[in-house]
């Protein structure tokens, strides 16, 4: 084990020796003290519609200050393989991007939108939050389950990397929106991103049901990275900025040996995001955690997905621990039907997913606390493992909490991690119970002088 271990510390600092990117030379600038934690927040395009979560609710919960990065969910590719900005049912939502107006009760800094002004919508409100915030970052996250369809395809060759690479930096790092009904323009956005989150689910691996994919994806998504890699930097060279990269990384073994060149990707990006959720949920038939930091001994699944698990393999893929991002779930996962068993409903059968606000078995984190204190539902906890989950004699929900965060913050200072990231934003409570749960957790130990 321990030629493991130093192995590892050898293969972390390889590229900065060798010259490495400026990914590494950004990072390591930055020395690794308890305070350069990164936190980063999915923002979810669609929030602003039903669960009416709007970039003023970043601000207002007093999350946007405890952030680092700021992702924005989801730039789409199309069947051509380039970035582009539409209003598409399904496939593009400019209007929520930069065309929809906002008026001073909706707006980060409380004035109205103007019929003029270039930019709307979420991209403006974006631009008055990192004006409110001037250390938050702002990186337009591409794919996501749905639209990584094109994905595959887009990377196949160095000419399509090219051209994809080349049309996502010109929509949102040079900020060149497509002219729609009097909003957007060449240069409309410049400024806005600060980077690129590259969220393929999943090279080599299946995704959602139309994403191609294919085994050469493996090698692909390394030169893909290093395609956006040298745009950025080629970009941030002129600017006289680093544009981060980052990209969303999946926590089945499986899957990342499909798909990923564990020890190569980390040259190119600034971090990774290891997903930290969904290791079940109501598709199957039994009940079990879906954000475990480590898995049960009595799980029923052999080999269990867990935080430990998922962060484990990467580190014995070669990944430098310093890269790797936590991903934690501020929504839960439900089922139905489901008996006591002895075990509060934990390990059990169940009809199906629980019922819920926007979609069956899930449940947003705000919503899942109202149940908690409804006094129908009991929370349960495996301390051991860092888990909880609710149940009322029949419903059964699994989540993370401030105390199982609390647990998993502590993981990722011990394991020497790189941060947190949450999806998504929008779960949290309207004060950011959660995003503050994260935030002290990774807060540098203070000294008491007596």
């Amino acid at each position: 084990m321990a030629a493991t271990a130093a192995t590892l510390s050898v293969v972390a600092v390889l590229p900065a020796v060798t010259g490495g990117s400026a990914a590494q030379a950004h990072d390591r600038g930055h020395g690794s003290s308890a305070s350069s934690y990164k936190s980063v927040g999915y923002f979810t395009q669609w929030g602003v519609y039903g669960r009416n979560y709007q970039v003023k609710n970043v601000q207002t919960s007093g999350a946007a200050a405890k952030l680092t990065h700021l992702n924005y969910a989801f730039a789409n590719i199309g069947a051509d393989g380039k970035c582009f900005e539409a209003n598409v049912p399904g496939e593009g939502d400019a209007w929520a991007d930069y065309q929809r107006p906002l008026d001073a009760a909706s707006s980060v800094d409380g004035t109205a939108d103007t019929a003029e002004q270039p930019l709307a919508g979420n991209f403006n409100q974006l631009r008055e939050l990192k004006a409110a915030n001037p250390k938050l970052k702002v990186l337009i996250s591409i794919g996501g389950w749905g639209w990584s369809t094109h994905f595959s395809d887009a990377a196949r060759t160095a000419a399509s990397r090219k051209a994809l690479v080349a049309s996502c930096l010109d929509i949102f790092i040079k900020g060149n929106l497509p002219l729609l009904d009097g909003k957007g323009g060449p240069g409309s956005a410049a400024g806005l991103f600060d980077g690129v989150d590259i969220d393929w689910e999943w090279p080599a691996s299946s995704g959602d049901v139309d994403t191609v994919y294919r085994p050469e994806d493996k090698k692909n998504f390394t030169a893909l990275a290093a395609e956006f890699r040298q745009q950025l930097d080629a970009l941030g060279r002129k600017a006289h900025k680093h544009y981060d990269l980052s990209a969303f990384l999946p926590a089945a073994p499986a899957k990342i040996d499909a798909g990923f060149e564990a020890r190569k990707i980390f040259k190119y990006l600034d971090f990774g995001t290891v997903q930290g959720y969904d290791f079940h949920g109501p598709y199957e038939a039994t009940t079990n955690q879906q954000s475990a930091l480590k898995a049960p001994r009595n799980s029923p699944v052999p080999h269990d997905f867990s935080d430990t698990q998922a962060v484990g393999d990467w580190l014995k893929r070669g990944a430098p621990a310093r890269q790797l991002v936590l991903g934690v779930p501020f929504y839960g996962q439900g089922w139905t039907g489901v008996p006591d068993g002895g075990t509060a409903g934990l390990f059990q059968s169940s009809t199906g997913p629980a019922p819920a606000t926007w979609q069956a078995g899930n449940e947003d984190y705000h919503a899942l606390k109202a149940l908690a204190q409804s006094g129908t539902y009991t929370v349960h906890r495996d301390v051991r493992n860092g888990f909880a989950w609710l149940y009322d004699g029949t419903n059964f929900w699994t989540y993370d909490d401030p105390q199982v965060i609390a647990q998993k913050t502590a993981y990722i200072k011990q394991a020497h991690l790189g941060g947190a990231m949450m999806w998504s934003l929008d779960g949290d409570t309207s004060d950011g119970e959660l995003i503050n749960a994260v935030h002290q957790g990774l807060a540098p130990a203070r000294h008491h002088h007596w």
